[in-house]
């Protein structure tokens, strides 16, 4: 399944929220397999030059565009910014996202705004601009969550709705670009090695018994699957929510 080095050779990315954790690996494998990515951060500018060093050392290109997903016109300016620097755009991963848990007592309208703007809203209007640019066999990607199937953690409602909410949309939206050859797909993580789950965390170990492979996803495995997806062998799939969850939501 996975891709050979190079076979994205002259294609061009955009990841959003590609500065850490799940987005930050998606554009090291994009960039290894010959693609120029840029990818959006909205803090820490640090972690972003890092990432493009890191991609740079290994004969990659990539290009950090500083973008509040909070904020609409942001996202679109930075696919466009995309297309005018490469030349046009093969491949979006919408990966930025945010969690803010409360239970319904205490959750504030402004933190569920906030969560419907970045993890819903930013998704449809960078795949909205990124269609603008994309040419037949483009390819959106958008990063979900099992949360969609399975709310496994108290004060997670608004999280795991928004996650749900990015399963349906991205099926009307594959139905709307199908006639244009551009795949539209959810891949939705199970509990993974990241900043929002450290490895060594409060939670893991009883996490862990949830899971039947008996370990927490790495991101370079939700990477690997992200790249297939991104790639020629997956043309047939659109409208689909992939799961990737060592069986969490089985």
């Amino acid at each position: 399944m996975a891709n050979d080095s190079g076979s994205f050779a002259g294609k061009v990315a955009l990841v959003t929220g590609g500065s850490r954790g799940i987005g930050a690996a998606i554009v090291r494998r994009l960039a290894r397999d010959g693609a120029m990515v840029a990818f959006t951060y909205s803090k820490s500018p640090e972690k972003a030059n890092e990432v493009c060093a890191l991609v740079e050392r290994a004969g990659g290109t990539a290009v950090a565009i500083e973008a509040d997903s909070a904020d609409p016109k942001a996202v679109s300016n930075a696919v466009d910014e995309t297309a005018r620097r490469f030349g046009g755009l093969d491949i979006l991963v919408n990966s930025a996202g945010i969690l803010v848990r409360g239970t319904i007592e205490e959750f504030s309208v402004d933190d569920f705004d906030r969560m419907v703007a970045i993890n819903i809203r930013a998704a449809f209007v960078a795949a909205q601009s990124a269609s603008r640019h994309m040419q037949q066999g483009g390819r959106i990607i958008v990063i979900g969550s099992t949360a969609a199937d399975r709310i496994g953690f108290p004060g997670g409602s608004v999280y795991c709705m928004t996650k749900g909410a990015l399963a349906i949309m991205i099926k009307g939206i594959a139905i709307d670009l199908s006639a244009r050859g551009i795949t539209v797909n959810t891949v939705q993580p199970g509990p993974t090695a990241t900043d929002m789950t450290p490895a060594d965390g409060p939670r893991v170990d009883s996490l862990k018994k949830l899971i039947p492979l008996g370990r927490l996803g790495q991101d370079d495995e939700i990477a690997s699957f992200v790249a297939y997806i991104a790639g020629t062998d997956s043309s047939f799939i659109t409208g689909a929510t992939l799961t990737i969850d060592g069986g969490y939501a089985v």
